[in-house]
Parts: structure tokens; sequence; C-alpha cells
């Protein structure tokens, strides 16, 4: 499968280059993938008015695609808002702090929830559902927010994600390409899935903790004006509205109730993904006009307007920054052609995914080399942000590599996807990892910046792990 390189491909690599740099040096890359739209569309379209447009085009595709999660995001901020200001939030959360009463209890309490909770229905909606509820008592105890969304971010977009043993989107997608059971992919993932996991959030754990030690730690806080914890859900004390006790407890016991009926829904409907969402987000509202009105009586109907309009703020202002980043990355997959005709050779899935293909199809066929070639791929594929688009790649150039050894046709399938998730599906790539970074209000390009260190070192002991298991 030769698939052949065109100036476009170097040009969006050498771009990749130059973000993944300014990422870890903590410069903003705005303007470099502004000027990286602009320069594959001048590629493309060979006129100036065409790139140019292209800039804006790409902006919206990016917004259209993002949508969901703005939106899951702002509801959520506007319920929260609510809760915090009756003090039902409060009422919520008492009866976790005897259990979180230390750091490091709420980082491994946090994370662990945060993993069963997304293995049901994915992370996006578990960081909604359980980020309200916990992050005020991580923060109580001492857990800084940064270090709250890290752990909802490495043990839900990570660990549940790239194992998605509930639901089976992902071990399906890689296992249809490389023409195996889902079943066995499940099953050569489990290793490779605790180790990453173990080796990623132990090493995080223990970053945060030394520089925590040594006074280097840096919160990365974006929310401004709530005093010292600058969190989305900081106690806003200057507007509290009074409610009875009584009522305070009661809506405090049916509202988790509420979400944990969504979690029953979606067992007996099958709903996953973004329809999982949709029911989060449709319940969300219903909580918050119905708080709404118990709280503000007469003024519900406007108040209602009023914490929706707070919750759409916050959410597009997290998101400005991430659409242009967003819009160049997607320029990767299927939105090139979208936006700019079919340009691509023939047989091409896309910029990112051709570049994975002449990886591999330049590299020997061993099983240390397929181990190493499978994890570069899976990552390279990710850097679109979704975790998903790339996979099936992953699981056909797994089929090629096992083919030619004779072997391990599942265990690399399982490592292209632990790789491709990891990486893309929202530990790694400031856009995905927006949920966590928004419920927590800290920064997704400091979340990103705080996880790449362990990721890394987490995929290199991953990959040695998978060379034995070939």
């Amino acid at each position: 499968m030769e698939i052949q390189l065109l100036p476009i491909h170097w040009v969006y690599l050498v771009f990749i280059g130059f973000i993944l740099a300014l990422l870890i040096k903590r410069r903003d890359t705005t303007m470099i993938c502004v000027v990286g739209i602009f320069a594959l569309g001048l590629l493309a379209t060979e006129t100036l008015s065409g790139s140019v447009s292209g800039i804006f085009n790409s902006f919206l595709y990016a917004t259209k695609e993002l949508m969901g999660t703005i939106m899951i995001i702002s509801i959520v901020v506007a319920m929260s808002r609510v809760l915090i200001r009756t003090g039902i939030n409060e009422a919520m959360v008492a009866p976790l702090t005897r259990f979180l009463r230390t750091p490091a209890l709420a980082f491994w309490g946090i994370g662990i929830i945060m993993m069963v909770t997304s293995w049901f229905f994915w992370p996006s909606p578990g960081v909604a559902l359980i980020g309200a509820v916990l992050l005020p008592v991580a923060v109580r105890v001492g857990l800084p927010a940064l270090g709250a969304a890290m752990a909802m971010n490495l043990f839900g977009h990570g660990i549940a994600l790239s194992g998605d043993y509930i639901i089976q989107g992902a071990p399906k997608l890689t296992a249809d390409a490389a023409g195996l059971p889902v079943s066995s992919v499940m099953e050569a993932s489990i290793p490779l899935v605790i180790v990453m996991g173990l080796v990623t959030t132990v090493t995080a754990f223990w970053m945060m903790r030394r520089d925590i030690k040594n006074g280097t730690w840096r919160d990365g806080l974006v929310a401004s004006g709530t005093g010292d914890s600058g969190s989305l859900l900081a106690s806003d004390e200057k507007a509290k509205v009074s409610l009875t006790p009584k009522v305070k407890k009661t809506l405090a016991i049916l509202i988790p109730l509420l979400f944990a009926l969504d979690v029953v829904a979606m067992f007996v409907l099958h709903l996953q993904g973004g329809d999982a969402t949709a029911l989060v987000g449709g319940t969300a509202v219903f909580i918050l006009i119905a708080v709404t009105l118990l709280a503000h009586r007469n003024q519900g109907l406007e108040q209602t307007t009023s914490y929706l309009i707070e919750g759409f703020v916050f959410g597009f202002k997290v998101f400005g920054p991430v659409i242009p980043i967003a819009a160049f990355f997607y320029l990767g997959d299927s939105a090139f052609t979208e936006l700019f005709g079919k340009i691509l050779p023939e047989g091409s899935h896309g910029i990112v995914n051709d570049l994975g293909v002449a990886l591999a199809g330049h590299v020997p066929l061993n099983g240390a080399v397929g181990a190493v070639t499978l994890t570069v791929v899976g990552a390279i594929t990710g850097l679109d942000g979704s975790g998903f688009s790339g996979i099936s790649l992953a699981g056909s150039i797994a089929q090629l590599f096992a083919t030619a050894i004779g072997s391990g046709a599942a265990v690399l399938t399982a490592l292209g996807q632990v790789a491709a998730i990891w990486v893309g599906g929202g530990t790694l790539i400031p856009w995905a990892l927006i949920p966590a970074a928004a419920i927590c209000g800290v920064s997704p390009f400091e979340l990103a910046r705080r996880n790449l260190k362990p990721v890394l070192f987490g995929l290199g002991v991953t990959t040695v792990v998978a060379m034995f298991l070939v």
C-alpha cells in the first residue's frame, strides 16, 4: 500500500513539529496554526483567495465538530452555577469528604471513580457528571485544581477510553481493520492498558507531589475574579440564594439519582458517545430549570436565561483559543478534502493517515520494530485530536506486520489502539482534553504540558512490554 507523499504532506508535518515545540515551551500556538492553514490552502488551491477563505472555513468546520463538547460544557457550567449558589452542591459532596481526606486520596479517588464512570458511557459525559461533585472536595482537602483535572483526564480519557471494554467502540474499529474478533483485541489490550495506566498515573502523581514540594507547581487557572482557586466551580458567596435545609437535602439526593437513571437508560437504550452526552445535557437542562424556579421563584424565568448565558460565556471563552488549533489538525483528516477538494493522491485517507502509511512502509518488519512502529503510527494518527479517526489505520498496519512476522496481530492492534487513544483521545492534544480542563477551570494547554512526560514515559514502557508479548 504505497502512498505518494506530496509537498502538502511535508508542510503539514513541518507545522506539526512547530506546534509540538511551542506546546512543550508553553507558548501559544494559535498564530502558527493559522499560518499552517494558510500554507496548506495555498498549496491546495494555488490561489490567494482560496487560501484566505480556507482559514475561515476551517474555523467553521472545527466549531461544528466541537459544538457538542461546547454545548455540554456550557450547560453543565450553567447547572453548576445554580447548584453552587443554592448550596445544593455542598450538600451533595458532604458524604464524600470522609473518603477523600488527603490530596493523595482525592487524586486516586477521583481517578478511579472517573475510570469506572467512563467505562459505561465514555469520558466526556463522565467529566460532566462527576466534576461538579468531586472537584470541591478535592480542592478542600488540598489537591490543586490542575491535579484533579489530571486525575479525571488520565483515568477517563486515557485508561478507560483506550480499553473501552463496555461500549467497545475502539476495539471494534481496530479489530475490524485487522480482520480479528473484537474479543481477541480486547483480551490482548488488557496487559497493555494496565501497564500504560499504572506507569502514567503513578508518574504523574509523583511529579505533581515533587513539584508541589519544590514550589515549582503551576495550577494554570483560566477563570478570574474567584479568589484563591479560580476554578469554574469555586463558590460565589456574593450571589448565594437561600433554600430550606429540607429542600436542599432532597435535591442533593434527587440530582445524583437522576444522573444514575441516565446511566441505566444508557444501558437499556444502548446509548453511547454523542447520544449519551445528549442525555446528560438534557437532564442538566431540566435540573437547571427546576432548581432555578424553586430558588428564584418569580424571577425564575429570567434567572434561567441568566445562568445559561453564564454557561455559554464560559464555554466559548475556554474554546476561543482552541478552535484555530483544532482547525489545523482537522485538516489532517477528512476536513482537507471537504474544504479544498480532491487534491490528495488516489487512495489517500487523509494527510495524517498517509504519513502513517508512509512510516510503516519504510521500516524493517520484525517484532520489536513492529511494536515501535505501531506506537508511533498510533500516536501520529492521534494528533488530529479525535483518537478514533486513525485507529482503523493502526489495525490495518498491525495486520501487515503480523502477517510478515507470523504472530502478534492482536497485540500489535491493541498497541496501536492504546497509543492513538492516549495521544488523541484526550490526554495530550489541548482541544481534546477540554472537558476536564473546563470543569476544573484550568488551562488545557497547561494540562497537556503536565500530561506530556507521564504519557510519553508510559508509551515507552508499554511498547517494551508489547515487544515481549508479540
